[in-house]
């Protein structure tokens, strides 16, 4: 809801193509980053682990780090 709102609120203040443009890219270009972050802790950290986000895998590696379960 939080970006939805940021981008309906953007696009009222600036109306044009370009601020959609960019609000689109912006968008793409985090879910993008998102999705490698995954494809890499999938890939090179654990395979066997599913993470619910990229705080779980925090603390996962924190725990894995310090010696904890």
């Amino acid at each position: 809801m939080l970006g939805i709102t940021t981008a309906v609120l953007l696009i009222a203040d600036s109306p044009t193509l370009k601020t959609g443009c960019l609000i689109a890219v912006c968008v793409w270009s985090f879910a993008r980053s998102y999705y490698f972050a995954f494809y890499v802790i999938e890939h090179y950290v654990d395979s066997n682990h599913r993470f619910a986000g990229l705080l779980d895998f925090m603390r996962y590696a924190i725990r894995k780090r310090f010696g904890g379960k």
